[in-house]
């Protein structure tokens, strides 16, 4: 298993394994979104850790940790991205955060 597929959770892995239809049209439309943002990849990334803090999906912050790591964020950026929905979406964002910096560090 390569590094990358590594930071993948085994739900999504089985989804591009078992749907694989699904999973092109699910990409296709993931890069198509990706291409009409105005945002740099290192805000984009910042962003969705912030939303999937918000919606407690840890299974998908390890990867997008490691993208934007890769896109430059600092580790104090990628803690402020978690915790900038504690306003609105309260205490449970900090359920993600253990999940985060443990990516962070890994490499």
């Amino acid at each position: 298993m390569s590094d990358q597929q590594s930071l993948i959770s085994n739900a999504f892995q089985t989804f591009m394994s078992e749907a694989p239809q699904h999973a092109q049209a699910w990409a296709a439309a993931v890069q198509g979104l990706a291409s009409a943002s105005a945002l740099d990849k290192k805000t984009a990334e910042l962003a969705y850790l912030a939303v999937l803090a918000a919606l407690r999906l840890e299974s998908g912050v390890p990867f997008h940790v490691q993208a934007a790591k890769k896109a430059g964020a600092s580790r104090e950026e990628v803690i402020s991205a978690i915790l900038v929905g504690l306003p609105a979406a309260g205490h449970c964002v900090t359920q993600v955060l253990p999940a985060a910096i443990a990516a962070y560090d890994a490499e």
